[in-house]
């Protein structure tokens, strides 16, 4: 081959990884239909968050998010698919405590490991869970319903979104904390839970805000106690349970997680369009008012969203692992 050749050669390939190397073919979301997995039942919390969610990702992207309900396993069914889905950053899962935190202390042999199986991609929004009744339970207040409960425990239930739940686990550890022993009826979602609840064949639900706002409201049930630090401005006349005299905070939290090993790009990509979709005021005017905060922006990022999950796991271990209950 004669020098000149070889020059040649030699710039073809210098100029080939030039254009591979170069921003315009870096890795990128691929166009197209985005899923959007909310892993419990339509009109649930987790839906109502994801469907507001997934208008503002759709805005920003510019690309169709499609909200998906596979439901099952207190969520973890829904979860695993997009952790064995293909990590392109075309699908995503609506986590929150239960699928993602308690979910490992819970389970004898979880579906997933968090911290390896997925992406985290953000925070997304926090709000405390709430102590439902039925309207006509002999109880006000926070003390008078732990007497109530007390004395009827072998004779109630206690309603949630399904086994793992975080509506489940919450009333796991409330339980605990009360030493009581209740029955745990569990259901394809708080939707229908709510309906039993009204109709009084099951005691009380720790529901989410967002959800039981209407029906408390509307006096078709009544709240005993929200469970956060301070009390919901969606429920402002609600007193939290630490000012009635109990120490029991737990708050709800759901956030956006990819499949494992998506490209580092495409997770920038995306982290950057999901809190850009949480700052448009037509996302905020729908969370705010059903008690769901959004944080602020430097705990939305992938890396304060990944040990913020891994402290939860570690907090709510040895709370669930000594109130004895398990799921198979």
């Amino acid at each position: 081959m004669s020098a000149q050749g070889f020059t040649r050669i030699v710039a073809v390939a210098f100029a080939t990884c030039a254009v591979l190397a170069s921003p315009a073919h870096a890795q990128t979301l691929k166009s197209g239909t985005v899923s959007l997995v909310v892993p419990f039942a339509a009109g649930g919390p987790s839906d109502v968050a994801g469907r507001i969610l997934a208008q503002g990702l759709q805005e920003v992207l510019g690309q169709t998010v499609v909200v998906e309900n596979p439901v099952g396993g207190g969520g973890t069914v829904g979860s695993l698919r997009v952790s064995r889905g293909t990590p392109d950053g075309s699908a995503f899962v609506l986590g929150n405590n239960g699928t993602h935190s308690w979910s490992q202390s819970l389970y004898k042999n979880p579906p997933y490991d968090t911290n390896k199986d997925f992406t985290a991609l953000g925070l997304a929004v926090e709000s405390p869970r709430v102590i439902i009744v039925p309207k006509d339970m002999p109880a006000n207040t926070l003390q008078e319903f732990i007497a109530y409960i007390k004395a009827n425990q072998d004779s109630i239930q206690f309603a949630s979104a399904g086994a793992g739940s975080a509506s489940h686990v919450s009333c796991i550890l409330l339980n605990a904390m009360l030493g009581v022993n209740v029955t745990h009826v569990p259901y394809r979602g708080l939707g229908p839970a709510m309906q039993d609840l009204i109709a009084g064949r099951v005691q009380y639900i720790c529901d989410s805000v967002s959800t039981s706002k209407p029906q408390i409201e509307g006096g078709q049930v009544k709240a005993i106690a929200t469970t956060g630090l301070k009390r919901s401005p969606a429920l402002p006349a609600i007193p939290t349970a630490k000012e009635q005299g109990l120490d029991f905070d737990v708050l709800t939290w759901q956030g956006l997680f990819l499949a494992k090993d998506t490209p580092p790009p495409v997770v920038k990509q995306l982290s950057a369009a999901f809190s850009k979709a949480l700052d448009l005021p037509s996302v905020r005017a729908r969370f705010e008012p059903i008690g769901e905060e959004i944080p602020a922006a430097d705990r939305r990022t992938p890396e304060y969203f990944s040990k913020f999950v891994a402290g939860e796991i570690a907090r709510w271990s040895g709370p669930i692992k000594a109130s004895g209950v398990t799921v198979e």
